[in-house]
C-alpha cells in the first residue's frame, strides 16, 4: 500500500510586474502552509519525499508544511498536465511509501480526480490523500482510492 499526497500551493499574491514563478504567499497562504502540515501528522501521515514545483509559492508551501524533509524540486512539475505530473508520480522510488506532490492547479486538481475520483474544489492550500496498491511505476488513473481531502476555506 502507498499514498499520494496531492497539494496545491497556499494562497499567493498577485503582484503587478511580478514573474508568475516568483509569486509570494499571502500572509493567509503562509498560516495555511503550516496548517497543511499539522493536518497531515494529525492523520498519521509522515511523508518520505516531497516533490515540488521550483514556482516561490510551492517551495514556501512546502518549506512550511514539512520544515523537517528534504525537498526534491522539479522544474517539470510547474504549469504541468496531469498525465506529465503522474510521469513524475511513476519514477518515485519504488522503497517511498508516502509521496507529497506540491505543485498548482488546474494540473494537482486533475490529477487527483483522475487517480480517485470525486467532486470537489481544489483551493490554494487544498490536499487530497491518495491509497494506491500499485508500484508508483505501475499507476494509473482509476487506481486510486480518495482516503481523505483537505480544504483550508472549509475548515
Amino acid at each position: 500500500m502507498r499514498t499520494l499526497i496531492v497539494l496545491r500551493h497556499a494562497k499567493a499574491a498577485h503582484v503587478p510586474g511580478l514573474a508568475d514563478r516568483e509569486r509570494p504567499l499571502t500572509d493567509r497562504g503562509e498560516r495555511d502552509a503550516k496548517r497543511v502540515g499539522d493536518e497531515i501528522r494529525a492523520a498519521g501521515l509522515t511523508p518520505d519525499a516531497v516533490l515540488c514545483s521550483p514556482a516561490l509559492r510551492t517551495r514556501r508551501t512546502a518549506e512550511l508544511a514539512f520544515p523537517e524533509m528534504e525537498i526534491s524540486y522539479e522544474r517539470d512539475i510547474y504549469e504541468a498536465y496531469p498525465e506529465e505530473l503522474l510521469e513524475l508520480v511513476h519514477r518515485a522510488d519504488p522503497g517511498l511509501g508516502t509521496v507529497v506532490l506540491c505543485g498548482h492547479n488546474p494540473g494537482v486538481h486533475e490529477l487527483a480526480l483522475e487517480l480517485a475520483g470525486g467532486d470537489y474544489v481544489f483551493r490554494p492550500g487544498a490536499f487530497a490523500v491518495i491509497r494506491v496498491d500499485s508500484p508508483w511505476e505501475d499507476l494509473w488513473p482509476g487506481q486510486g482510492s480518495l482516503v481523505t481531502r483537505w480544504d483550508p476555506k472549509e475548515q
